[in-house]
Order: C-alpha cells, then structure tokens, then sequence
C-alpha cells in the first residue's frame, strides 16, 4: 500500500477510528503462504527437536494460523537458557528464515550447554500479507505489555512467562527496508492523526540494544561476526542511525519496556535487536538470512563465554 492510497483512508491529521482500520484491513491481500515456507520447515526439525504449538490465532476468514516454537530436545534446567524470536514483524522476511536457518544449522550445537528457544514467526498473518502490522492495524512490536492488544504478542509472552527470568540472553531478529519509508511507516503517521517525516533508510545492518541494560560488549560481538557475511550501517551526517544517535559501530540504544518492544519479555541479562537491511545492492537474500543466523549465533556464544568465566 502506497502513501498516495494511505492517503484516501480517513482525514489527513484525524487518528483512525474502527471504520478506518476495517479499511485498511479489506485492502490486505495474501501475498505468499505461511504454510509452505515457515511450517514445512518447522516440521522437518521434529526428528531433531521438540516442536511446540504454543498457541493459534483465528483470524475468521483469513484463516487459522498456528504459533510454533522449536526448543532443544536436551532440556537442563541447570543450563543457562536462550531465546531466539523471529517473525514479530512479519514482512521482515530474514527475520523469520534467518531464525529457521539458525535452527537448521547450529541449534543442536548448544545441547548440553544451552537451553535454546527458537519461535520463527510470531505474526503469521503480517508474514503472508507482507505487512507489519496485524490484521486490527495494532504494530506487534510496540504491544509487549501487560493486557496486549495484540494477539501475536500476548501469546509469545505466555510462552515466555514460565521461563522469564531463568532466560539468559535474546536476541530477536528484524529488518530496516525501503518499504519502511514508502508504506510502513507512513502508515502508522496516517493511523495516528501525524504528519510523516522521513528519517532515512541505512545501508547495512545494525543493532538496538536496550538503553538500560545496553551490554556494549556483547553488542560489539554480533557486529564483528556480521561483519563478515554482510556490511555494517555507517551513521548518517547527523551521526544517527534512524534518528537515534549511533552509540557504537552499528549500534543505537531504545528502551525496550518504555516502548513495549519484543526483548522486553524476558529478565535476559543479554538483550538484542538485529536490523538487517535486504534492500541494499550489497546484499543478497542469502546473505540476509545468514546475517539473522550469524548473529544469533555470535549473541549465544558471547553469553556462554562470560557466564563461564
């Protein structure tokens, strides 16, 4: 959706009511299939790993969607425990098959060592419409709270409950796209009576780390391992990263509770957000989705090394 078709949805500077919601949704469309890209795969790790639905969202006639997380098969209650989120916004396509591939291919090397939770999707409905929003135009990623108006959120937070404070670090995997500028993000100024003003897009991935528990070196473990498979955000002439001021290489700081964000969850002492950015010219799908397992990887081992010192 266009800002020129945003732009025909309600009145310029008046906040959506119900009706103009309603609207919005009748004009989202399935765009690929939850099924055949996300549970096909989730399904392959069963011989693997133990596979849970945790929950599942009807959303009457767009469907039923199942809510799945991958755990370790090995559970030690004795061992430190990590959590791998993907998916909160569901047109962040890396972040829901960099958190598979991450599963696929190094999930079993923390048997013994670490207790891993690994929830690919946590809005199915945002993956096949491409959007980030759900279906009542309430953003996942902003509704990490007590009494959650969104579904998607609510459930993975009672998932998360019983392990809460036992969780060692997370890392929950995003993108920073084109679209964000072009459709998301004046969506949400259009949405809340606002005028849209444009911050930039970077070129590269990033971090947000918790301004209140940023944990600079462990941020800087995931930057240097990325930094391997794809480049790294520079700071705009502001020195920011969109609008907020770069604290380190390829690192700015939100207050995850404050804004109701994914890793405010859980009381994890290492705390992460990716951003990787598919857009750029520099950067393939492949290397996208690699750069969300990479960094996963990079956040547990950084973990396990300062727990074990």
């Amino acid at each position: 959706m266009t800002t020129q078709s945003l732009a025909a949805i309600g009145m310029p500077g008046k906040p959506w009511g119900d009706s103009e919601k309603l609207e919005w949704r009748s004009r989202q469309r399935k765009q690929r299939s939850y099924a055949e890209e996300v549970l096909v795969r989730v399904e392959a790790l069963r011989s693997r790993f133990d596979v849970v639905e945790y929950a599942r969202l009807d959303y009457a006639s767009d469907g039923a969607y199942p809510l799945f997380a991958i755990r370790s098969r090995a559970w030690n209650d004795a061992c430190p425990t990590a959590l791998v989120t993907g998916g909160v916004h569901g047109y962040e396509t890396s972040g829901v098959h960099g958190a598979l591939q991450f599963a696929e291919q190094h999930l079993a090397d923390y048997a013994g060592r670490m207790n891993v939770l690994v929830v690919p999707c946590v809005s199915p409905w945002a993956y096949e419409c491409i959007q980030r929003w759900n279906p009542f135009a309430i953003d996942p990623n902003r509704s990490f709270r007590q009494n959650s108006p969104a579904p998607e959120s609510a459930a993975l937070m009672e998932l998360v409950a019983p392990l809460r404070d036992r969780i060692l670090v997370h890392i929950d995997l995003h993108e920073t796209t084109d679209s964000d500028e072009s459709e998301f993000c004046p969506a949400l100024a259009a949405r809340d009576g606002k005028e849209f003003e444009p911050e930039g897009i970077p070129d590269g991935f990033y971090l947000c780390a918790d301004a209140v528990n940023p944990q600079p070196e462990f941020q800087q473990a995931i930057i240097e391992a990325v930094a391997k498979v794809t480049h790294i955000a520079p700071a705009d002439a502001k020195g920011e990263i969109i609008g907020s001021p770069m604290v380190a290489p390829g690192v700015i700081e939100y207050d995850y509770a404050k804004l109701g964000l994914c890793p405010g969850i859980t009381g994890a002492r290492y705390k992460t957000t990716t951003e990787v950015y598919p857009d750029s010219p520099r950067a393939t799908p492949e290397q996208c989705n690699a750069a969300q397992s990479v960094a996963a990887r990079a956040a547990l081992d950084h973990a396990l090394v300062q727990t074990a010192r």
